[in-house]
């Protein structure tokens, strides 16, 4: 399976010209034989919506979203935008895995609603969206796959869900900058560890697309890349600057290092349940 990395700059609230960006990464990754196009957190809308006088939500069913999976010509493309919930009432922080299957019509296969919503120093998200409700694992053509968006990747409990839900590559859009966090703290390096980490102890793919440009004070730092089960970068996008990045990734392998190292099979996920409800029980965070 080929994986086209985009990572692009988005214009705040400019929800066209944006969609118009997204469009030509498509026409880009197809020329180069991308199965799957992998676009950052919030592509079609900029991230500091706070800012934003109108509202720039869509419904998953939109046709402009549907559009990039027909001009895919059979590629999945997975985008963040922000989504307008039923009757309007909710926004969420989303991610749909679009897929147009060989003429029969544009078909949103999942849609991702992003779980861990940031509000502390200068992330708001709280304030804009809700939270999402679920964490599934979900089928495509290219393979079994789970979204994680940003900071739901900051909560190993997540992660642990997917791939025991049968997920095979964890696919990570981001808007990850470099803030006024403590000492010690560097975005990027957090964020190696973090994907390596999963790739290894959950012997899948780790799919990190992360945007760049500026907002504000906030700078999107790139840095875009895939993890292999070993915990191998195998491609990796420069910082800074827009991108397309075209890798191949072998999903046989995961099945082979899965039996190499048998740690996937082995969750016990009973004993998880029990201990999980023991602490709801005592008073734990609902």
């Amino acid at each position: 399976m080929r994986v086209a990395l985009a990572q692009i700059d988005s214009a705040l609230g400019q929800t066209d010209q944006n969609l118009k960006r997204a469009a030509a990464a498509v026409d880009e990754a197809v020329a180069g034989g991308a199965d799957l196009i992998v676009f950052p957190e919030l592509a079609t809308s900029g991230y500091s919506l706070g800012q934003v006088a109108d509202s720039v939500a869509l419904p998953g069913n939109d046709p402009q979203l549907s559009g990039l999976a027909s001009r895919a010509k059979g590629a999945g493309v997975l985008i963040g935008y922000p989504e307008e919930g039923n009757r309007s009432i909710h926004t969420y922080n989303s991610a749909a895995y679009l897929h147009d299957h060989g003429g029969k019509g544009n078909r949103l296969l999942h849609n991702h609603r992003k779980l861990y919503l940031p509000t502390y120093d200068i992330f708001e998200e709280r304030k804009h969206f809700s939270p999402g409700q679920q964490m599934r694992a979900y089928d495509t053509p290219q393979g079994r796959m789970a979204t994680l968006i940003c900071n739901d990747a900051w909560q190993p409990q997540l992660p642990f869900l997917a791939i025991q839900d049968g997920a095979q590559v964890l696919l990570m859009p981001t808007n990850s900058a470099q803030s006024r966090f403590p000492e010690h703290y560097d975005s990027a390096t957090y964020w190696s560890d973090i994907t390596a980490f999963y790739a290894r102890m959950y012997q899948c793919y780790v799919v990190f697309v992360n945007r760049v440009g500026t907002e504000g004070s906030l700078r999107f730092w790139g840095g875009s890349h895939v993890v292999d089960p070993w915990g191998q970068v195998v491609a990796e996008a420069a910082r800074h600057e827009e991108a397309l990045v075209l890798v191949d990734i072998d999903l046989a392998l995961i099945r082979k290092r899965r039996r190499e190292v048998p740690l996937v099979k082995e969750a016990r996920l009973g004993v998880v349940e029990r201990e999980v409800r023991r602490l709801v029980e005592e008073g734990g965070d609902l």
